[in-house]
């Protein structure tokens, strides 16, 4: 188990988004990472930020850490090794089965003069390697050299030096290169060369505060919510030219900043959010509200999701106010800490890191490396997924993220005007590689295919055509005929209306007897395969092995180990009735046919998935304790228990992903997320590479 210490070399580093950044990018490769803050430099009464996000986004048991004021008041008594012996109480209470802890050092300030010193002793004692965090910002690049060549010469008479990271690069420069310049310009550096752990770019974009962070920055009173939690604003605009020169910035993300007297203003954004564009808000100044007649003309935009707000500051006022605003994201702005440390884990290199670490032998799946492999294995096949419900806004937006971040090439059915209209409508610009197709302009090559398909169903070319109408029939022959890899519906279609012609058009794959599904939950420390939960309501013993083999092999496929537990209500030979027996049979024909497969059933859920429960109640099961594929005996038991789980415990669901087709269909929740339905398609992606 190795600890790193993260120490900055300047003020405004951007430490809290590179450590969360570091945990992330480790926990991607599969390593379980602890994380300690020993003392904490916010005000009393105020989260601290790290810890704060750590708990919330990675669901790390993060112990809370030292006061500064208890740090200074034990210093001042000279009561150094009293303090040390608290640090390492706070690194011990995170140290549990961890394979790497990140420890984050304080941040120097003139107030605290002593914090380098002090970041030195406690990486000392805690047999830390010292990451050092610089940030280019708008300093010149031989101060940043100057920094860390300071920064060497503090650490490095006492501590390992494990690398350097750069954060803030100015955008355009190419990063990996600044970071060698670094090193390269001087001769102390060169003498101690360092491991280049990454250099983040400077992304403006992930400034953008939610409409709700700006009410307590100008003592604003909220007229009218609307989506004031979820708006960004990514441009704040004084308006005060006229109406007609002004249309043109009534974009997604805008603030509006204008005096209630104007009533053309009023009209105007009125209009703009009444066709659909998502304003971060509308912003009276100088304490005046419309006109209550302009107001009841706009009531229809004002009571929608715009967020109204009222300010007693004039307009120039507020912006400036809102220039200053501070950059720091908020301790409830999950959203955009995730995107910030998403961004920042992909921009590390962590290579040289990982070389001095002893992996285990076998990596627990964790959610982040799950997500991660999902989406590098989809970016490197390529393939190309088909979308009936290309006018459904969620699945627009999940399409150009898809594209933008290479997981797939996806294809959008519908009508080319209206899905643009609705893109435009939710702020999303379509990459040129989402393609869009008109339906009724490739129905017409189904048709003969269909026909020859289903001639023994007596289809005539008249059915075949008004079945064609449906965008998932369509689809479904698209992928029938080799012109995409994959199918993904559901956001607006029922589960059957999804599976029935993919088993009509597609069918089950050779040796597969039965359609079944997976739903990969993603725990707080692991990723569990749970099947099947979605398709067969009683399935014989046959069946539930045949869906044991393949969720197991599904399992497999994700880079999950699969020990597989055949649920029921009783464990081992201690129950009796038709269902235990089932699942005993199952259980045997699975050994039968897979003796490559560790399996183990009949077995109770807790003794399945608790280690001190299994050993009791299954001390010689190969599986008991540590189940990582969990095969359930019928669908009430399986969709039961992956919702209870689900909310219980508030874990993340991906699926469900269908197993046994002969080409990737995969069905939607009604109520997926856009993230839900950007990873439903990177699973189909490595699917197709499967059956293919």
């Amino acid at each position: 188990m190795h600890t790193y210490f993260l120490a900055p070399v300047g003020y405004s580093v951007g430490l809290t988004t590179v450590v969360l950044g570091l945990v992330h990018a480790l926990e991607q490769k599969g390593l379980k990472v602890g994380f300690v803050k020993p003392i904490s430099q916010d005000p009393p009464g105020k989260p601290e930020l790290t810890t704060h996000f750590i708990r919330q986004i990675n669901h790390h048991p993060a112990p809370e850490p030292l006061s500064m004021e208890r740090a200074e008041h034990l210093l001042s008594l000279g009561l150094e090794d009293q303090l040390m012996e608290e640090i390492v109480s706070l690194y011990q209470q995170a140290l549990d089965g961890v394979d790497v802890m990140i420890v984050e050092g304080m941040v120097p300030s003139p107030q605290h003069a002593f914090v380098a010193s002090l970041n030195s002793t406690i990486a000392l004692n805690l047999q830390a390697g010292v990451i050092l965090v610089g940030a280019a910002c708008e300093q010149s690049s031989e101060a940043l050299t100057e920094q860390f060549e300071l920064a060497v010469s503090s650490y490095g008479a006492h501590n390992t030096i494990a690398g350097y990271i750069i954060n803030h690069i100015p955008a355009g420069q190419d990063a990996y290169r600044f970071g060698c310049e670094v090193m390269e310009r001087s001769l102390q550096l060169q003498a101690h060369p360092l491991p280049y752990l990454g250099g983040i770019p400077h992304k403006p974009e992930f400034l953008h505060p939610r409409t709700q962070d700006i009410v307590e920055v100008l003592n604003a009173r909220v007229l009218h919510a609307g989506e004031i939690a979820s708006r960004r604003v990514r441009q704040n605009l004084i308006i005060a030219r006229s109406v007609p020169n002004i249309v043109y910035l009534l974009k997604p993300g805008a603030l509006i900043m204008s005096p209630g007297d104007r009533d053309d203003v009023m009209m105007a954004v009125a209009l703009a959010t009444m066709n659909g564009i998502p304003l971060a808000g509308l912003l009276l100044t100088s304490d005046a509200e419309p006109d209550p007649s302009i107001q009841q003309l706009c009531q229809k935009a004002f009571s929608s999701e715009l967020p109204v707000l009222l300010t007693a500051y004039n307009s120039f006022e507020s912006a400036s106010l809102l220039n200053d605003m501070s950059t720091h994201v908020p301790a409830d702005d999950l959203q955009r800490m995730e995107l910030v440390i998403d961004f920042i884990a992909e921009k590390l290199e962590l290579t040289a890191l990982l070389a001095g670490m002893a992996l285990p032998h076998e990596l627990r799946m964790t959610p982040p490396a799950f997500r991660f492999q999902v989406v590098e294995k989809a970016r490197r096949l390529n393939k190309r997924i088909v979308l009936p419900e290309g006018n459904e806004p969620r699945t627009i937006q999940a399409a150009a993220i898809c594209a933008q971040k290479g997981i797939a090439r996806c294809v959008l059915l519908g009508h080319r005007e209206e899905i643009l209209r609705v893109a435009e409508a939710h702020g999303v610009e379509l990459p040129d590689n989402v393609e869009i197709l008109e339906p009724e302009r490739v129905r017409p090559h189904y048709v003969a295919p269909m026909v020859e398909l289903r001639k023994h169903k007596g289809l005539s070319p008249a059915m075949a055509e008004q079945q064609l109408e449906d965008n998932v029939v369509l689809g479904t022959m698209m992928l029938y005929q080799d012109d995409v890899d994959g199918l993904v519906s559901g956001a607006v279609h029922t589960t059957a209306n999804t599976i029935r012609p993919a088993l009509q058009l597609i069918k089950t794959a050779p040796g597969a007897k039965l359609v079944s599904s997976v739903f990969f939950m993603l725990m707080p420390d692991q990723v569990l395969v749970y099947g099947d939960c979605a398709v067969n309501p009683d399935p014989s013993a046959e069946e539930l092995a045949d869906i044991a083999i393949q969720s197991a092999d599904s399992a497999a496929a994700f880079g999950i180990t699969p020990r597989v537990a055949m649920i029921s209500y009783s464990t081992g030979e201690s129950g009796v009735g038709d269902d235990v027996i089932k699942v005993r049979t199952a259980t045997q024909l699975v050994r039968e046919k897979r003796p490559d497969l560790i399996i183990d059933g009949p077995l109770q859920y807790d003794a399945a998935s608790v280690e001190s429960v299994g050993k009791q109640k299954a001390p010689n099961s190969p599986v008991a304790g540590q189940a990582t594929v969990f095969v359930f005996p019928d669908l009430n038991t399986g969709n039961t228990t992956y919702k209870a789980v689900q909310r219980a415990a508030n874990v993340v669901s991906v699926g469900p992903m269908l197993q046994g087709l002969r080409k990737p269909v995969n069905d939607l929740s009604r109520g997926a997320l856009i993230e839900d339905i950007v990873y439903t398609i990177a699973l189909t992606a490595i699917q197709a590479e499967q059956v293919g």
